[in-house]
């Protein structure tokens, strides 16, 4: 897969409705803290990390790589969305030299049931389609975590495969875009 250090970064934000999606900024360093160390969103991640232990740890400026954007409502952090080169050596991948990437994300539990996700993924997903033209897309999440099996669906991902990973049922879904005829 053509490398995301390829893409011009930071892009400009990008705009949705009712959502920025931005280059992380100092003033996002304690949403992050709290996204990383909420027992309600590491529920299906593996649990939450030690607050005291991010303190220490997470950078001034934390996310700041290409394809990762904070999103933000009315000025504020509400989560992040990432769509990030796949490494070979991971499980599971869909092109025999590991030629896709991957979406993830995280919202703060007070943004769940507002369709941010859906919206934000969304836009996401149509910034990279055209940074890297016909590049599959992956999303991995426990069958367990309704939530997002629900957006998986929602976004168009279809279901690859199943397998098992951390004592849990995996599901691997890949969004392919679609191209216009010529």
């Amino acid at each position: 897969m053509t490398e995301l250090a390829v893409v011009a970064w930071p892009v400009a934000p990008i705009t949705t409705e009712r959502l920025v999606l931005r280059e992380s900024e100092a003033r996002d360093r304690a949403a992050f803290i709290e996204l990383l160390a909420s027992p309600d969103v590491h529920t299906y991640l593996g649990g939450p990390q030690a607050r005291d232990e991010l303190e220490r740890s997470v950078p001034e400026t934390p996310g700041r790589r290409p394809g990762h954007f904070v999103i933000e409502l009315d000025g504020a952090m509400i989560g992040t969305v990432e769509v990030s080169r796949r490494e070979a050596e991971r499980r599971g991948n869909v092109r025999p030299d590991a030629g896709e990437a991957e979406l993830s994300y995280l919202f703060l539990p007070e943004a769940w049931g507002r369709g941010y996700a859906a919206e934000a993924c969304a836009a996401a997903l149509d910034w990279f389609a055209d940074a890297l033209p016909g590049v599959p897309v992956v999303l991995y999440t426990q069958t367990a975590n309704a939530r997002s099996m629900r957006l998986a669906a929602k976004l168009g991902f279809t279901e690859v495969q199943r397998f098992e990973k951390w004592d849990a049922e995996q599901w691997m879904g890949e969004w392919s875009p679609v191209t216009p005829p010529a």
